[in-house]
């Protein structure tokens, strides 16, 4: 993250006006808004919102926002402060919504902010559907991969979407041909508030646009092909949502492992030993700020964790290729550690150990006796728990029922910090 403007003193410093500004224009900008915009000195946005405010009424400097933009705001925001200039930077709707209003709050520091928000295009678009806000979920695809929107697909769940690009919508609608879900209807909102409003509508089956208005709002009535695996929102997926060569944490042990590992938003994961990415993938599925490392060995391997990854909606996992230890070096400190495979690796265990802070919890799964009397030797030092885990089957036995056994899975889970047995 760049640092804060800590050339610009608050106390010396006019705030920055950031002011929210819809479809319509001037016409739809309260009292306050105008009197900002008219009063600044420096006008910044993108050219299009620029462009909505009439000069006569606004006699600033109109200043574009260059390309990349994120590094280019500290300078651009402290050279016109220090000469005293009063700024006022435009957002499209509620700036802090998805918006540069986020930025620039985390780039200047509390307090430097004065925002002036106008309806989001997320309000606007209940408003025009009749859809509560608080029970509508919203996905972002500005600057985030397509097949994040997988993981919100939910049946008869509603969704906006945020899209990127007149081309959004047919691709959208792609994703939703390619992962089951052909009878989810569509409806795109254009250019929301303004005079020219328009809303398309039409299937992910048969979608006719292959354009819209840049300005735009997707819509979600999400309905799952009948053949579709069900993907619930716990962990603990059917073992065939997922592409695998036998190395797999199975279903009822992955659940149990994931609420042993207690994922909390904005948490980091390593997950070690990948295998096909599934403790990683759930882990982030638990909540869309929750992040991830796969460290896996096997190069055919690794490229099936990003494959599930993208096929389960946390594309932005990341898949680290090397052994460990050895790839652990250089990864970002971790809130948790799966160790899934490699444990008789040597000074895996105490690698892991001395990442994790204070509070830090590591879980381990193996099913070898070589690797248990390890784990019970950690157990022994450092506490947690040691539980085994039993999962048997109901199968044909001939014409009757019997119950097969798989593999017992002993499981060490600890926090760090905790008291020793």
């Amino acid at each position: 993250m760049t640092a804060p403007l800590s050339a610009v003193k608050a106390a010396e410093a006019e705030p920055v006006a950031v002011v929210g500004i819809g479809a319509d224009g001037w016409d739809g900008l309260p009292a306050a808004s105008r009197r900002v915009l008219r009063a600044a000195d420096v006008l910044i946005g993108g050219p299009r919102q620029l462009d909505l405010l009439p000069a006569a009424d606004c006699s600033g400097e109109r200043v574009p926002w260059p390309s990349p933009l994120r590094p280019a705001v500290p300078g651009l925001i402290g050279a016109h402060a220090r000469e005293g200039r009063r700024i006022a930077v435009l957002a499209s709707g509620d700036p802090l919504f998805y918006g540069i209003g986020r930025t620039l709050a985390e780039l200047l520091g509390p307090g430097r902010l004065d925002v002036r928000p106008h309806p989001s295009s997320v309000s606007y678009a209940c408003a025009r559907l009749g859809w509560p806000l608080e029970a509508t979920e919203t996905v972002s695809l500005v600057a985030r991969p397509l097949d994040a929107l997988t993981a919100a697909l939910h049946d008869g769940r509603r969704l906006l979407v945020l899209g990127e690009g007149p081309e959004s919508p047919a691709r959208v609608a792609g994703l939703l041909r390619e992962r089951g879900w052909r009878d989810t209807r569509i409806r795109v909102l254009e250019q929301l508030g303004g005079p020219g409003e328009r809303m398309l509508d039409g299937s992910a089956a048969d979608w006719p646009y292959a354009r819209v208005d840049a300005l735009h709002v997707l819509a979600l009535d999400c309905v799952r092909d009948p053949d579709t695996v069900r993907l619930g929102a716990v962990p603990g997926l059917p073992d065939d949502a997922y592409d695998h060569d036998g190395q797999l944490t199975k279903r009822y042990v992955r659940a149990a492992t994931l609420a042993a590992l207690a994922p909390a938003p904005g948490e980091l994961l390593w997950d070690v030993g990948g295998g096909s990415g599934s403790i990683g993938i759930e882990w982030m599925r638990a909540h869309r700020s929750c992040r991830a490392v796969a460290v896996e060995k096997s190069p055919e391997r690794a490229a099936r964790i990003t494959r599930n990854a993208a096929a389960l909606g946390v594309p932005a996992l990341r898949v680290v290729t090397g052994p460990a230890p050895a790839s652990l070096d250089g990864l970002p400190v971790p809130d948790a550690v799966f160790i899934g495979g490699g444990l008789t690796a040597p000074g895996l265990l105490d690698a892991c150990w001395d990442a994790l802070p204070a509070g830090g919890r590591l879980v381990a799964n193996t099913v070898t006796l070589e690797s248990e009397a390890l784990l019970a030797d950690h157990y022994r030092r450092r506490g947690g728990e040691l539980v085994r885990l039993a999962v048997a089957a109901a199968v044909p036995v001939g014409g009757f029922t019997g119950w097969r056994q798989a593999m017992p899975v002993t499981q060490w889970s600890v926090t760090k910090g905790s008291p020793a047995p």
